[in-house]
């Protein structure tokens, strides 16, 4: 039987506290880790897996919705505690993955320092360093836009790129469900862009977000903030 299970796992880093809700996708062969943590999750990542029935040697694949380090930061360690575990990302975002390429997110907040007022500058330069400790990870299968990979009865990708240029998320067909990366976020019950000021390209973010939730799928599952029924948000979007 196929089951989508949604791990909740409370995270903190530096003075920021988040609740994550990585996705695992499990069919009679394969168990598939949507997103993987901060750097230093590893723990409560496995934490999680168990607590929902699942050990860590049992995930058959990780696919990463982008590069940012609240999504990718365990799974270079992941990788190297379990390495039969497979990479997944989009063609678009894999070099960033893999670390050939500069993370983008790097890139802007180091651009961004110089502005900062000097009370933020502290904060500013420790996010840096956050992001140049995240370990890249080699890319076991680049996804393509529109593909249909085969777990659950059918996972396709979408491409939603603006949080980054190669986001992607996921529909599964057979629970009606979207899982969205950081596409989009829920605050207060309501759908909205996740950090509006590191989006890379707020046009494109806006439109996937529009993509996503005129989508015939009921749910969203969002990263940041969890599973979101459409049917039930009776304000406009």
């Amino acid at each position: 039987m196929n089951k989508l299970i949604i791990l909740k796992i409370e995270m903190s880093c530096g003075d920021v506290n988040d609740c994550i809700s990585p996705a695992v996708l499990c069919d009679e062969e394969n168990r598939v880790l949507v997103d993987c943590g901060y750097v230093g999750s590893l723990p409560k990542i496995e934490e999680a897996l168990r607590q929902n029935g699942l050990t860590p040697e049992e995930i058959t694949h990780i696919i990463l919705t982008h590069h940012d380090h609240d999504h990718m930061g365990a799974a270079a360690a992941f990788k190297q505690k379990y390495p039969d575990v497979l990479i997944l990302a989009s063609a678009g975002e894999e070099p960033y993955v893999s670390g050939t390429k500069k993370s983008l997110r790097l890139e802007q907040a180091e651009r961004l320092q110089s502005g900062l007022p000097e009370e933020e500058k502290a904060f500013g330069e420790a996010f840096c360093e956050l992001l140049r400790s995240v370990e890249p990870v080699p890319v076991d299968r680049a996804l393509r836009e529109g593909e249909l990979l085969p777990f659950c009865g059918g996972c396709q990708v979408l491409a939603t790129p603006g949080h980054t240029p190669g986001h992607i998320s996921l529909w599964l067909r057979e629970f009606d469900t979207i899982i969205s990366g950081d596409a989009a976020a829920i605050e207060q019950r309501r759908p909205v862009l996740p950090n509006p000021r590191f989006t890379l390209d707020i046009k494109r973010a806006e439109d996937s977000m529009r993509l996503l939730l005129s989508h015939p799928a009921r749910y969203v599952l969002c990263y940041h903030g969890g599973l979101f029924e459409k049917e039930n948000n009776s304000e406009p979007l």
